[in-house]
C-alpha cells in the first residue's frame, strides 16, 4: 500500500463575520477543496501549508492560528494502488481577500460556516467543526 502525507490549511477571514476560503478543484469531476499539497522531504508540515497557499491561491500574509492542529486519515485509488492519506491541518488567518488561483482551479469563493459545512467530506468536515469552535471561543475570550 502506498502511502502519502499531505498538509493543509482551513484559512479564515474576520471582516466583521468570519468566512473561509474554498477553491474549486478541477480534477475528473468538480468539487470544493482546502488548499493542501504534499509534504516534500526535509519540509517541515508549516512549510508545506505556507508553500501550499501560496502555490495554489497567492496568498502570502499568512497567520497561524497556535494551538489548532488536526488531522485526517483515508484511504483512495490512485490507479489500480490504493493509498493511505494523512492530512494535517491548520487554521490560518489572512487579510487578503483577493485570491490568485492556480491552474488547478478554476475559482474561489470566501463563506460562512454553514456553507462551508456544505462543501466538506464527513472527515473534513469534523475539522472544520472544530477549527470553528476553536476560532469562536478565542473571538470570544477578546470580546468579554
Amino acid at each position: 500500500m502506498i502511502k502519502e502525507k499531505s498538509a493543509g490549511a482551513i484559512i479564515f477571514k474576520k471582516n466583521g463575520k468570519v468566512k473561509y476560503l474554498f477553491l474549486r478543484k478541477k480534477y475528473k469531476t468538480e468539487y470544493w477543496d482546502l488548499p493542501k499539497g504534499n509534504i516534500e522531504k526535509g519540509e517541515k508540515e508549516e512549510e508545506t501549508v505556507e508553500r501550499e497557499i501560496e502555490e495554489e491561491t497567492g496568498l502570502k500574509d499568512l497567520k497561524f492560528t497556535p494551538g489548532f492542529k488536526e488531522k485526517i486519515n483515508y484511504f483512495y485509488k490512485k490507479d489500480a494502488d490504493t493509498v493511505f492519506k494523512e492530512v494535517i491541518f491548520f487554521l490560518v488567518e489572512s487579510k487578503t481577500e483577493d485570491v490568485k488561483i492556480s491552474p488547478e482551479h478554476n475559482s474561489f469563493e470566501w463563506v460562512s460556516y454553514e456553507e462551508a459545512l456544505k462543501r466538506t467530506k464527513e472527515n473534513t468536515r469534523k475539522v472544520f467543526e472544530k477549527a470553528h469552535v476553536f476560532l469562536e471561543e478565542g473571538l470570544n475570550k477578546f470580546v468579554k
